[in-house]
């Protein structure tokens, strides 16, 4: 049979039938080797910050809200990937979460499901801690496990300087009324930035220990708005570890592999208050963690994302809206998961800037 004699509909309908029965049952595997158990969820792409690394100062171009899922599409997709696809994590992530009046409603739904293992759903919220000190406490009543706070600095002038409001002070209250929750480990996730907050590692670590707070350094990563990202301009994990060194004592966690966490942990001790705990340091650039990466990413507006650093994206929000049943969905899914590469690429000079902004992606 010949391509003219079958016709394109009927050749597009047979191939579309062929990959709906090779994906129509099981976990999300890839080709690699590698099974996706944490599912990052992206709220919005709106920001109350604007941090020079993220957006531009005027912000970006918001979705259309009629483009973003609403509250029901979100919790059904989200149940499918627990119910069917093997997912044990969502973290919810934005642009900012707090920003999504539905945020408590839709927690609540996710952590009411029960893995395949008959374990409750891991749920946590990356955020940049604006209102978390009036909303934590009815997140933590919604079955919220943890929080992610991003946090660059303890200083309020550098604050304003980064993100272009003046919210320091909120920040630290939502990091503080975290932890009153019951939100541990609170996690603290600050990126430094050269010339600009490159000396306060030392000091965040400090803090951190002092609260109880788990701190986290991410190297700054290329998901800028206008590309201008260059590898010489980031403060690398090795800079951040020699920075520590010259106050901390720094062990590396014994007998345990990194997996698929991408925070590699030291245990610390501050030699000046004899304060002891741990550090993580992602190096996402200069460390990659690609080969045990477990992670599926659901956009705002309802595309999948195999990767922060994808050229490309699949559409479920367009199929659930013209009908399709929750098993089209989930192998629709799967065949994206199985088409995942096996690492970003960040080092090789063929590396392709992303087209979207992590506000746009989801963190």
């Amino acid at each position: 049979m010949t391509l003219v004699s079958l016709g394109l509909p009927a050749l597009r309908a047979r191939t579309e039938d062929s990959t709906a029965a090779r994906f129509a049952a099981g976990p999300l595997l890839d080709s690699h080797g590698r099974t996706a158990r944490d599912l990052r969820v992206s709220l919005t792409d709106r920001c109350n910050l604007r941090c020079h690394y993220c957006m531009p100062p005027e912000g970006l171009p918001w979705m259309e809200r009629s483009a973003a899922l609403g509250d029901d599409e979100i919790v059904r997709l989200v149940r499918l990937a627990v119910r069917e696809l093997g997912v044990h994590e969502v973290r919810f992530t934005g642009g900012e979460p707090l920003l999504r009046k539905g945020l408590e409603q839709i927690v609540a739904a996710t952590s009411a499901l029960r893995t395949d293992t008959g374990d409750p759903v891991r749920t946590s919220l990356t955020t940049n801690g604006i209102g978390l000190h009036r909303r934590a406490a009815d997140l933590a009543a919604a079955g919220l496990s943890r929080v992610n706070v991003s946090l660059d600095t303890l200083h309020a002038d550098r604050f304003a300087a980064i993100t272009r409001r003046d919210r320091h002070a909120d920040v630290l209250a939502g990091v503080e009324a975290a932890a009153a929750a019951g939100l541990t480990p609170v996690k603290v996730n600050a990126v430094l930035l050269r010339g600009s907050n490159d000396d306060e590692a030392p000091g965040l670590l400090r803090w951190a220990l002092q609260g109880g707070y788990a701190l986290r350094f991410i190297e700054q990563m290329p998901l800028d708005p206008h590309g201008s990202w260059k590898r010489e301009d980031m403060i690398t994990a090795q800079e951040i570890l020699a920075s520590l060194a010259g106050e901390f004592t720094l062990q590396a966690e014994p007998g345990s592999a990194r997996g698929s966490s991408p925070a590699e942990t030291w245990h610390v001790r501050d030699r000046t208050t004899g304060l002891t705990g741990t550090v993580g340091v992602i190096g996402a650039v200069t460390r990659p963690f690609c080969g045990d990466c477990d992670r599926t990413r659901l956009t705002a507006e309802g595309q999948v994302r195999t990767c922060l650093f994808s050229t490309s994206e699949t559409d479920l929000r367009d199929r659930m809206r013209a009908g399709a049943g929750d098993a089209d969905l989930a192998a629709v899914w799967r065949a994206a998961m199985w088409g995942k590469l096996p690492g970003h690429d960040i080092d090789d000079p063929s590396f392709l800037h992303p087209s979207r902004p992590m506000s746009a992606i989801g963190g």
